[in-house]
């Protein structure tokens, strides 16, 4: 009797399940009994989906997620040879997707308004009917959001590799980060818009950061204003960007965008600019050391300043056109210590062959933007402006080097290709540049939960942002997402265990 009311008073916890499938199961199915802290290792093969939705909707904890991969060494393959459907449509929290490859469709990944705290890492989303990652539907906050390492290609249609956010602040993609993703061939002959990077009007305290992009039929990032939430700006840092189709980098407000490299773009190579979602012309955005090379339009371009702009440290080499340009923005824009060539009167001249190891106007790569040993830019950086670390993620030091790298006498770090940028420092704050986001492992992961909080990386499952919890992966603590940790039995099974032998002493 006594054993009865104990199993009674005690609440049992929860032990999580893997479970391995094939590609000749129902993918809905075992989806759709997953609890928090279940894996579902998926078999590599083709998954093909017929007419019908695939609805992801099952959520986890910050504590337990429920994870969805590839088994280990294998690719798992999720089609949908149609586009009747989205590939997928999700609404769950606290999920990754991991190692997963995902085609055809209309949109690749739909998230819907109930989704946050979602992981995809490392994932390919390529030839869809229209967008590839998609998080747009009205009415709700996307929050904590990390989107790491995945190659985004070869859309269709509209066709951004990520639409983050909706348009005039109808919903919100927040304190998130967008790390180390290669996105490019947003330009074939169906694309009718095609950014590599869409940040949409209300948007905040996102990281865009070591991403690769290039050949896009837009700007190859795009991002508008932070609207009421101005006091986190989004940072876009340490990208390399190339062949984009418009602006390389197009922003209006609240915005920090630092020790990027754009080799080439349609028009401006960053581009400050109103536009009719945002409010109050432009302001409140910092450029600094950033390196553009562009033949093309100008490599800085500042219209309609109401608030601060700052331009600084940055190293911009046009053939054409202007490397600094300010229009109607009156005393709102600061430049300084900017090196470069092309017409502007607020640069210091520069020159392309010697300021750089093997710089070119051929607007892709091989292109090398180290700077060389007697480089105009060594020395020229305005040191309160300069971020702490570089392109690499290398500390900066004295004397303040312009442009996206640190001076050294070789480049440390990862030689620009097309494909995933590799070998990244661990990142941070950085002096006079906003709120920084959550740090990068060596690779271009980041750390388990981070989001785009201030100064540094969130633990797994910890908290990201002030009242609200981090995509924490239980995975980086526990490789098989049992949610359950080695060592002594948990109590209810010890009391369970003892109760006999008191049981039998007091008789």
């Amino acid at each position: 009797m006594r054993i009865l009311l104990l199993l009674a008073l005690v609440s049992f916890p929860v032990v999580a399940a893997t479970r391995e499938i094939g590609p000749t199961a129902n993918l809905s199915t075992e989806i759709s009994t997953l609890n928090p802290g279940d894996e579902l290792v998926l078999q590599g093969g083709t998954y093909t989906l017929g007419t019908s939705q695939l609805r992801i909707d099952r959520s986890g904890t910050a504590a337990m997620p429920i994870i969805i991969r590839s088994k280990t060494g294998e690719r798992a393959h999720i089609t949908r040879p149609n586009a009747s459907q989205n590939i997928a449509d999700i609404s769950s929290r606290y999920l990754v997707l991991r190692n997963l490859e995902f085609s055809g469709g209309s949109a690749g990944l739909r998230f819907l308004t109930a989704a946050s705290f979602v992981t995809i890492e490392g994932c390919n989303v390529h030839d869809t009917g229209d967008v590839a990652i998609r998080a747009n539907d009205s009415g709700g906050t996307y929050d904590g959001f990390r989107i790491l390492r995945n190659e985004v290609h070869h859309t269709n249609d509209t066709g951004e590799g990520m639409y983050l956010g909706c348009n005039s602040n109808a919903c919100q993609f927040a304190n998130s980060i967008i790390e180390g993703n290669w996105v490019h061939h947003m330009n074939g002959p169906t694309i009718v818009q095609g950014d590599g990077i869409e940040l949409k009007e209300g948007s905040y305290n996102n990281v865009i950061r070591d991403n690769v992009i290039h050949d896009t039929n837009y700007p190859c990032i795009t991002l508008y204003s932070a609207a009421a939430r101005s006091s986190t700006p989004n940072i876009v840092e340490r990208n390399v960007l190339w062949r984009c189709g418009d602006h390389g980098i197009q922003v209006s407000q609240d915005a920090v965008i630092r020790n990027n490299i754009i080799l080439s773009a349609v028009n401006d190579g960053i581009s400050v600019q109103t536009h009719a979602q945002v409010t109050g012309g432009t302001g409140d955005v910092r450029l600094v050391n950033n390196t553009i090379i562009d033949s093309n339009g100008a490599a800085i371009a500042v219209r309609g300043a109401m608030t601060p702009v700052l331009v600084a440290n940055n190293a911009v080499y046009t053939s054409t056109g202007a490397a600094l340009f300010v229009n109607s923005s009156g005393s709102n824009v600061t430049f300084t210590n900017n090196v470069g060539t092309g017409t502007g009167s607020m640069l210091v001249a520069g020159n392309l062959a010697t300021d750089f190891v093997s710089a070119n106007f051929g607007g892709t790569v091989p292109n090398d933007v180290f700077p060389k040993t007697g480089s105009a830019l060594i020395g020229a950086g305005q040191a309160t402006s300069a971020p702490t670390e570089d392109f690499n993620g290398t500390a900066r030091t004295a004397p303040t080097t312009v442009g996206a790298y640190q001076f050294a006498a070789s480049n440390p770090g990862w030689t620009i290709v097309s494909g995933f940028k590799t070998a990244i420092a661990t990142g941070g704050g950085s002096a006079g540049g906003g709120s920084a986001g959550g740090s990068a492992t060596a690779g271009g992961s980041a750390t388990a939960g981070g989001s785009a909080t201030a100064g540094g990386s969130a633990t797994a499952g910890g908290s990201s942002t002030a009242g609200g919890s981090a995509g924490g992966n239980a995975m980086d603590t526990n490789p098989m997402g049992c949610g359950c940790n080695g060592g002594a039995l948990p109590w209810p099974l010890l009391v369970l265990a003892v109760w006999p032998l008191r049981r039998r002493r007091a008789d």
